[in-house]
């Protein structure tokens, strides 16, 4: 009776069921702990949007925390001659950028999460992720995930609270408390659109993470003694799972892209056009917005660069083994054996018969049969068909066809970043008027 793994078209090359019964019950119970906490993370900011009571739960509590909230905020703190401290323009625009690409992020990720589950979305159920070596891996880069959300959020949100409390103290309120209210109101609307946004950009860097492991376990399934064509499968299998992420994710990455390209324009025209006077206070929110979104493509683009690189670089990899094993003495050619016969002699050595004379030396050397000849030569021209597909096939991350190379986020990192730097030349302006 086979086993239900043995019904997919791709086998994993470990057998994990002779080293895993008694340690995969733990590790996975540590796993599952971890992606229910990772699952609660999510489900409270409205992405695992399994219902219909829960999608509307999720959008409605977006709509008024995220767009609601600060746009009634924004007509209440509105007053005559507070040009100085805040533009009522400028503040729609950044509210209307900032929901575009949180909702953006929470339509995405929640499709995926709705169509997939968490672990499948994730390659880390009991097909893709059963292998007991590579659970701690998996815990780690989940908790990473939240270090990196924080660690990006925090500063973010210092600027942003500095930047409140500036416009809340020079703008003046009938009230103490309503000015605190107001803030509180501010900071917990911009903090509830923001998380959404950068955690779909850390959530794509985490799939792409998770695929990095399996990226570099490749160079030790080399060093393995199995056939060429286990290799290719193998490939095949992490090649699938990329086309799979590029796949989910082109939508969300390219709308990413073309809305925050299209904020920071609309950034330009409004800070080139406005005759009013432009300064920290007035246009602080430019400058945070301008820093969020740069950031929530940054950790995009360096994660899809990152498993694209890996991807790429297995093709430098098998050359370098496929050259190693020619070279090495433990050929059938050079050792006399058969190629299913143990040698003696660990892998890529190159043992030494050291002699007194050329003519003793001779007498050492082993003369290949035609049987085993031919089964040298058959290898030979499978490691380099080998080596000649993963050269032709590189792999990586690709949006509707574009992969996601150092050419292509060079040229959209550049692009970013003069724009936002021009932002950042126009809003910190000293005046002597």
């Amino acid at each position: 009776m086979a086993i239900p793994e043995s019904q997919e078209t791709i086998i994993p090359l470990i057998d994990s069921s002779e080293t895993q019964p008694n340690t995969e019950p733990d590790d996975d119970t540590h796993l599952h702990h971890t992606l229910y906490r990772f699952e609660n993370f999510l489900r409270l900011f409205g992405f695992c949007q399994y219902s219909f009571w829960s999608f509307s739960l999720s959008w409605l509590a977006f709509l008024l925390v995220g767009v609601a909230l600060p746009m009634i905020l924004i007509e209440i703190f509105q007053c005559a001659n507070c040009e100085k401290y805040q533009i009522k323009s400028f503040e729609l625009e950044i509210l209307v950028c900032e929901s575009l690409v949180a909702a953006v992020s929470l339509l995405c990720i929640s499709h995926n999460l709705r169509k997939y589950g968490v672990r499948k979305f994730l390659f880390v159920d009991r097909y893709h992720g059963h292998m007991t070596q590579f659970h701690d891996e998996y815990i780690r880069k989940i908790n990473g995930f939240f270090r990196l959300l924080l660690v990006w959020l925090l500063p973010c949100f210092l600027l942003k609270t500095a930047r409140e409390i500036t416009r809340v103290a020079s703008v003046p309120q009938d009230s103490l408390w309503k000015s605190v209210a107001v803030l509180l109101a501010f900071l917990v609307s911009w903090m509830y659109s923001n998380v959404i946004f950068l955690s779909g950009s850390c959530l794509f860097n985490l799939v792409c993470n998770l695929q990095v492991i399996h990226f570099d376990n490749y160079g030790k399934l080399l060093e393995m003694d199995i056939d060429v064509s286990a290799y290719i499968e193998e490939h095949i299998r992490l090649s699938h799972y990329l086309s799979k992420i590029s796949h989910r994710f082109r939508i969300y990455l390219l709308l990413q892209l073309l809305l925050v390209t299209a904020s920071q324009f609309v950034v330009l025209l409004e800070t080139t056009e406005n005759s009013k006077l432009i300064n920290l206070t007035n246009g602080g929110d430019f400058v945070v917005s301008s820093i969020v979104e740069l950031v929530g493509i940054i950790i995009c683009l360096q994660a899809a660069a990152k498993i694209s690189h890996r991807a790429q670089g297995l093709a430098s990899v098998t050359s370098r083994w496929h050259a190693m094993v020619t070279c090495s003495s433990g050929d059938p050619s050079q050792m006399g054996v058969d190629n299913d016969t143990e040698t003696s002699y660990p892998a890529f050595s190159l043992p030494i018969n050291y002699s007194e004379t050329d003519l003793e030396s001779i007498d050492y050397v082993p003369v290949p049969t035609n049987t085993q000849l031919a089964s040298y030569m058959s290898m030979y021209h499978k490691r380099e068909a080998f080596v000649t597909y993963m050269q032709s096939n590189p792999g990586g991350v690709t949006i509707y066809g574009w992969r996601t190379d150092r050419a292509l986020i060079n040229t959209i990192f550049f692009v970013e970043l003069s724009l936002v730097l021009f932002v950042l030349g126009k809003t910190i302006t000293f005046t002597t008027k």
